[in-house]
C-alpha cells in the first residue's frame, strides 16, 4: 500500500526536531562556553558529547525497532529525548551540559528507528521516494537547527533553545501516538538475538562499503558544520550567532535539491547517484575554504556539500533497506554508526586543525575526508559484488544489489 504523504510529513518532522537535538548547539557554541566557563578547547566536545550518546544508542537501542512495537519506541525515545534537553537547558555547570546533551543524543536514535518504519511500510517501489522525504527531514533538522538556535540565543539567550526542542519533543510524542497505527512488523527475537544478526552485518562488503563511505561523508560534513562559527565570528566578518545560522538556508536549499534522490533510487541509479555526489563533494571544498574574504563562495560551497551528501546518504540507505527488507531497524541503525564516528571525528578534528592551520585547514581536512569517500566508491566500483537478498514474508522479491552495477528489483 502506498504510505500517506501526511503519514510520511510526521515522520520527517520527527526527524528534523531529534536531530536538531544534537546540532543546535553549533552557532552558540561560544554564548555556551561564556555562560559556563567552557574553554575554547573545550568547546567541539559540547557537541561531541551528543554524537557519543548517539553511537552508543545507535548500538543498543536502534536494533528494538526489529522486535518491538516501533510506534510505542518512537514515543517513548522522544520523551527521553526531551528529558536530556531539558537538562542542558537548565545547566549551571559544563559537566551537567555535558550530560544532557549525551543523554539527549542517546534517545535521538529515534531519527533512525522512525527512517526503518518509514522504509518497512513503504510499497518497494515508492521505498526511495519516502527515505527522500523523511531523510529531507533529517537535513533540515540539522541545518534548519542553526537558523532557529541562532535567533532564539540572540533574542532570548542560548537556553531557549533547548526549552523549545523539549516542548517540539512532547508534542510529537502525543501526535505520534495519536496518527501513527501500531507496529506489527516485528521479529519474535531475544534482544541478543536482534544484535547478534546486526553484528552479522558488519561482515558484509555492501554494508561494509557503505558505512566506510558514510564515515567519510558525515567527518566531512561535520568538518564543515561544526568548525564554521570559528571563521565566522573573527576577522574581518564578527557575525552574530543569528548571521551564522542564516548559512543553514544555503544548506537547505541544497539539501532539498537532492530531493529527487530517492526517485533516482527507486529507477536503478543508486551507485552512479552515489559516485557524482562525492566528486561534487570534493570540489564544493574549494568554495568553501575561501571563507575568511568571500561569503558568496561560502554560501554557494555550502549548497554544493549539503546537496552531495543528501543525494549520498538517501543512496546508501536505500541500497540497503532494499538488501534487507525484514530488518530495516537493525541495517539502518548500524549503518548510522559509521556516520555517527564520522560526524564526531569532524567536529573533533576541525577545531583542533583550525587552532594550529585556520580555515584552510580544515578546509584541506574536509577534502580529505570527501576524497576518502570517493575512493572506497571506486575501488567497489571495480570489484563488482552481487548480494541477493530474499524479501521478508515470502512476496519473492529480489534485491539485486552490486557495487559497479545499478539496483534492479525482479519481482516475481
Amino acid at each position: 500500500m502506498p504510505l500517506a504523504t501526511g503519514r510520511r510529513l510526521l515522520f520527517a518532522t520527527i526527524c528534523a526536531v531529534s536531530v536538531a537535538t544534537s546540532y543546535s548547539a553549533q552557532p552558540i557554541l561560544t554564548q555556551i562556553g561564556d555562560d559556563l566557563g567552557i574553554s575554547g578547547g573545550e568547546l567541539g566536545w559540547i557537541v561531541t558529547a551528543g554524537q557519543l550518546g548517539y553511537l552508543a544508542g545507535l548500538v543498543l537501542l536502534v536494533p528494538l525497532g526489529d522486535m518491538v512495537d516501533r510506534r510505542r519506541l518512537i514515543v517513548g525515545h522522544l520523551l527521553l529525548t526531551a528529558v536530556g534537553v531539558g537538562i542542558a537547558a537548565t545547566a549551571a555547570r559544563g559537566w551537567v551540559m555535558f550530560a544532557g546533551v549525551a543523554i539527549a543524543g542517546l534517545f535521538a536514535v529515534v531519527v533512525q528507528t522512525t527512517v526503518a518504519y518509514a522504509a518497512a511500510t513503504s510499497a518497494p517501489g515508492e521505498r526511495g521516494r519516502t527515505l527522500g522525504i523523511v531523510t529531507s527531514g533529517v537535513v533540515i533538522g540539522i541545518l534548519g537547527a542553526r537558523i532557529v538556535a541562532g535567533g532564539l540565543a540572540t533574542v532570548w539567550g542560548w537556553r531557549s533553545v533547548y526549552a523549545t526542542l523539549a516542548m517540539l519533543l512532547v508534542a510529537l510524542a502525543l501526535l505520534t501516538l495519536r496518527l501513527l497505527p501500531a507496529d506489527t512488523q516485528t521479529e519474535h527475537a531475544s534482544y541478543r538475538q536482534v544484535l547478534g544478526t546486526s553484528r552479522a552485518l558488519f561482515g558484509e562488503r555492501l554494508f561494509l562499503s557503505r558505512g566506510l563511505i558514510a564515515f567519510f561523508l558525515f567527518a566531512s560534513f561535520g568538518t564543515l558544520w561544526s568548525g564554521l562559527a570559528l571563521p565566522l565570528v573573527a576577522a574581518p566578518w564578527h557575525l552574530s550567532p543569528a548571521q551564522i545560522g542564516l548559512f543553514g538556508i544555503a544548506g537547505l536549499a541544497g539539501a532539498l535539491g537532492a530531493g529527487r534522490a530517492g526517485r533516482w533510487a527507486d529507477a536503478g541509479f543508486a551507485n552512479a547517484v552515489t559516485g557524482a555526489a562525492l566528486a561534487l563533494l570534493a570540489v564544493s571544498w574549494l568554495a568553501t575554504g575561501q571563507a575568511t574574504w568571500s561569503l558568496w563562495l561560502l554560501a554557494l560551497g555550502v549548497i554544493v556539500l549539503d546537496f552531495a551528501v543528501q543525494a549520498v546518504h538517501v543512496s546508501n540507505q536505500h541500497l540497503l533497506t532494499a538488501a534487507h527488507p525484514d530488518r530495516t531497524s537493525g541495517v539502518i541503525g548500524n549503518y548510522m554508526v559509521f556516520y555517527s564516528v564520522g560526524s564526531a571525528v569532524g567536529a573533533i578534528a576541525t577545531t583542533a586543525v583550525y587552532s594550529i592551520a585556520g580555515w584552510r585547514g580544515s578546509s584541506l581536512l574536509g577534502a580529505a575526508f570527501a576524497l576518502g569517500a570517493l575512493a572506497v566508491w571506486a575501488s567497489m566500483k571495480a570489484r563488482p559484488l552481487l548480494h541477493v537478498s530474499e524479501q521478508a514474508e515470502g512476496r519473492g522479491q529480489r534485491a539485486v544489489l552490486a557495487e559497479g552495477q545499478e539496483v534492479g528489483l525482479d519481482v516475481g
